[in-house]
């Protein structure tokens, strides 16, 4: 037997596993409520009351089918969570391989309008029947897990040159939703991938090089944008400038929802008469990506306010959830979740509060939309999932380096 073993052999015997008594049972229904993924999972419901509740201001049908939504969202996060996450390992590949082919499939034109129904020239949705469904959602999940699963092992991105299946992992799924066109869903995969890699361990200067080199090469995407969200950008430029031309055509739909924002105060009108000047201003899209509008003049600054906190809460809750872990799967996941909630959320509330350029992102847990909903919480499950499992004894902590290897 081993030096190794034989230390395990007696951690063991001094740390018994518990019998399967009535208290190993209570044991580990405290560990399924008091553990930093509840924390999450508590975040994501007040957020999803919260989203229902301004949905219903004006469109009380829609929050009813988000309400149905939430409980199929809440059974896919227990379904996630009950299975150890090591077991994702083996599908994370083929399921981003399964999301791209899907990514695909809605951008064929030969497609039946009934299967794939066109939106302002946007291909996003299968129909299917009941609802549709929208496969950018599930390649955030896909692209975090296929992501974890590579960046796991050191020796694949501690070189520049090891960088590049995380790229091309990363531009892949990125640029199909890119082409739907789909920009907002688009800006997530980048600062999750960021994240990922500064939480693996990956060099600092090669991090650096490549933000270095993105933002030099920003520029140049400009003229491969559609019109509209060259629009898009114009409008949020003059709004930072002052510039009120366009405060009825391409801004449109961001003047509105400033005047929103601001129209709730600190403390917000009431539901009621909430409802008359979502009506009143004819705010585009206001049950979806537009929801912090009326979230802000129904609740006020306060409740815009309590709303981010309620998302620094989850992230929190998320992030001590990665330090805990000791499995370099486990953190990586966790910390993929929390970025690409992070990012949605600062997109949307930046893009309603006119900092950044609409792009047609909903606000997660919030909007109404059941792919979102439900994917939403299923990243959820995923952090429920990691907090359950204890490390193992003597784990070692991932992501440590020698000397040499940083040479």
């Amino acid at each position: 037997m081993s030096q190794v073993a034989a230390i395990e052999a007696l951690v063991k015997r001094r740390h018994p596993a518990a019998p399967p008594t009535s208290t190993g049972t209570l044991a580990r229904a405290g560990r399924l409520i008091f553990n930093p993924g509840s924390i999450c999972v508590g975040a994501a419901a007040i957020l999803s009351i919260v989203g229902i509740a301004a949905i219903s201001t004006t469109e009380p049908g829609l929050a009813v089918r988000q309400g149905l939504f939430l409980i199929i969202g809440m059974i896919a996060a227990a379904v996630v969570a009950l299975p150890h996450y090591v077991w994702l390992r083996r599908f994370s590949y083929p399921l981003l391989g399964f999301t791209v082919l899907l990514l695909i499939f809605v951008m064929i034109p030969f497609v039946p309008e009934g299967l794939v129904r066109p939106r302002n020239g946007a291909r996003r949705w299968i129909n299917l029947g009941l609802t549709d469904f929208q496969p950018s959602e599930v390649a955030k999940i896909a692209f975090v897990l296929a992501l974890a699963n590579w960046l796991r092992l050191k020796k694949n991105y501690r070189r520049l040159t090891g960088l590049l299946v995380p790229f091309i992992l990363t531009f892949i799924p990125m640029g199909l939703v890119l082409i739907e066109p789909d920009l907002g869903s688009a800006l997530l995969f980048l600062p999750t991938l960021f994240a990922m890699l500064i939480a693996a361990g990956a060099k600092l200067r090669h991090i650096a090089l490549i933000i270095v080199l993105g933002v030099s090469a920003a520029p140049a995407m400009y003229p491969l944008l559609r019109d509209h969200q060259k629009d898009r950008i114009d409008a949020m430029v003059a709004q930072i400038t002052g510039d009120t031309r366009h405060a009825d055509d391409i801004g449109y739909q961001g003047s509105r929802a400033q005047t929103l924002v601001a129209a709730g105060g600190l403390k917000g009108v009431g539901g009621a008469h909430a409802r008359d000047l979502v009506v009143y201003n004819h705010l585009p899209e206001e049950h979806n990506d537009m929801i912090f509008a009326v979230v802000s003049a129904r609740w006020g600054l306060a409740g815009g306010l309590l709303a981010m906190l309620t998302y620094l809460l989850f992230m929190a809750g998320g992030l001590v959830t990665a330090a805990f872990c000791r499995d370099a799967f486990g953190r990586l996941i966790v910390v993929g979740v929390v970025a690409v909630i992070f990012a949605q959320m600062t997109i949307n509330i930046g893009m309603t509060i006119g900092l950044m350029p609409i792009t047609g992102m909903t606000l997660p847990f919030v909007s109404y939309g059941g792919s979102s909903l439900v994917a939403t919480w299923m990243m959820a499950g995923l952090i429920l999932n990691v907090a359950l499992r204890r490390p193992r004894y003597l784990e070692r902590e991932p992501f440590a380096f020698d000397d040499e290897e940083d040479a």
